[in-house]
């Protein structure tokens, strides 16, 4: 019966050639924007480590001394000193734990006719690997011990392993950089998360680093940092300057894992203790002001998802919605002008359930071919977006999940759109347009 209601559509369709393409039209523009919108948003909010984005947390201490301006600081600083995330680090009070800055760094490649370039580079501790899932192609990570010693030691991307080596094993080569020999222990595989939750104060979305190493031989080899700094005082501590240990600026970000609610309560109350520890001992004046956000929570402190993109998408769907408001009123007036045959079909005994079905059949059959051509506009869409300099514009791709989506909700839309109409439509007196006719 639905083939024969579909045949009838067509019928329909091509007796209205206008009417039946403006609709078609007008959903697609609709289910088009609404689908362009709805993907970016998608992509920007998406968990980046699901598998362990509820057991990663990020804590943050308030070490600022009072000023004159304390009550409108009501939450503490987003990083740590680097003194503090040492001793957070020492203690281990989380199954794992990891202290880290970005940075770049030149490297000088073999042979007298290769140039230098840069590399984006994260100085970190021995559990990141492990913490953040991050794959290992060939090789290890460096251990804790190498931390402790200060390690010459390297794990390096694919990119950068081909660039330097082309197919050779990059294991156990040297690395050579301004400031001294980096030994490889470690290949990674390709990796990439977005957003970059472990690192917000550098590039949000896209790109990675090529090049890790510990962060206590970052700072042995006076290797140049990246990203935000707040500093407060006199920062002129010692030779690394703003960057010593006993510096009062806070640029290292850390994370730590934990693996029961009840591990997070206990850490909180933990990070509460040591504040008042730091405090008795002269280095923090402010009251106690600790949190501890997991990966999610922290993402919605920082509003990594853009106001604008939130807009854009509910102005999106609110223009969908106006596209399907007009369809009503079109599909109202295609149904109704079919009066005499829709009476003459009541009267040879068509029952009302047989009209609204065969109306609706074609309200999908309209959403369907909508669909189609919205698909054609979000590819568009999201082609446009990706030509913008935002860092978070390549990432606009649509995968299978949104085709499917798109589709369906365009079906959806439709349908809904023609209830009305087909249940005007069902209700026409078969006698009064016989007699009419």
């Amino acid at each position: 019966m639905l083939g024969y209601y579909l045949q009838l559509a067509l019928r329909s369709f091509g007796r209205n050639k206008v009417l039946t393409t403006l609709m078609v039209v007008t959903i697609g523009i609709g289910i088009g924007a609404a689908m362009t919108t709805l993907t970016l948003y998608k992509v920007l909010s998406g968990d980046p480590i699901p598998e362990k984005s509820t057991r990663l947390f990020y804590p943050r201490l308030e070490p600022r001394t009072l000023g004159r301006d304390v009550s409108l600081d009501p939450e503490p600083m987003d990083q740590l000193t680097r003194f503090d995330a040492e001793e957070l680090l020492r203690q281990k009070r989380g199954v794992r734990q990891a202290m880290m800055s970005a940075g770049s760094v030149t490297i000088l490649p073999e042979g007298t006719a290769a140039q230098p370039f840069r590399a984006s580079s994260r100085y970190t501790s021995a559990d990141f690997f492990t913490m953040f899932n991050a794959p290992l192609r060939a090789g290890r990570g460096w251990s804790a011990d190498d931390d402790g010693a200060r390690a010459r030691v390297a794990v390096i991307g694919s990119k950068l392993a081909g660039k330097l080596f082309g197919n050779a094993d990059p294991v156990g080569r040297e690395i050579h950089l301004s400031q001294g020999v980096l030994r490889v222990i470690g290949v990674m595989d390709e990796w990439t998360l977005n957003p970059r939750f472990y690192d917000l104060s550098n590039r949000r979305f896209g790109g990675g680093e090529q090049l890790f190493l510990p962060f206590s031989t970052s700072r042995d080899m006076r290797l140049p940092t990246q990203g935000s700094m707040n500093c407060w005082g006199n920062s002129n501590t010692d030779a690394e300057g703003a960057r010593g240990l006993n510096a009062p600026c806070a640029w290292i970000q850390y994370w730590v894992e934990l693996e029961s609610p009840g591990q997070a309560a206990d850490y909180r109350k933990y990070l509460a203790d040591y504040s008042d520890q730091q405090r008795a001992a002269g280095r923090f004046e402010r009251p106690a002001n600790v949190r501890l956000d997991d990966v999610m929570g922290w993402l919605d402190y920082n509003r990594v998802v853009p106001n604008d993109v939130r807009m854009q998408m509910w102005l999106a769907f609110g223009f969908l919605l106006v596209c399907l408001l007009n369809t009503v009123g079109l599909l109202l007036a295609k149904f109704l002008r079919r009066s005499g045959e829709i009476g003459v079909r009541r009267a040879l005994g068509a029952a009302r359930g047989d009209i609204f079905r065969q109306c609706l059949a074609e309200a999908g059959a309209i959403g369907l071919a909508g669909g189609l051509l919205g698909l054609g506009f979000a590819a568009l869409g999201l082609w446009l977006i990706r030509q913008q300099p935002d860092d978070y514009a390549r990432l606009a791709q649509m995968d299978t999940a949104t085709l499917l989506l798109t589709v369906a909700l365009a079906l959806g839309a439709s349908l809904l759109a023609g209830l009305l109409p087909a249940w005007r439509a069902m209700q026409v007196p078969p006698a009064l347009q016989l007699k009419s006719q």
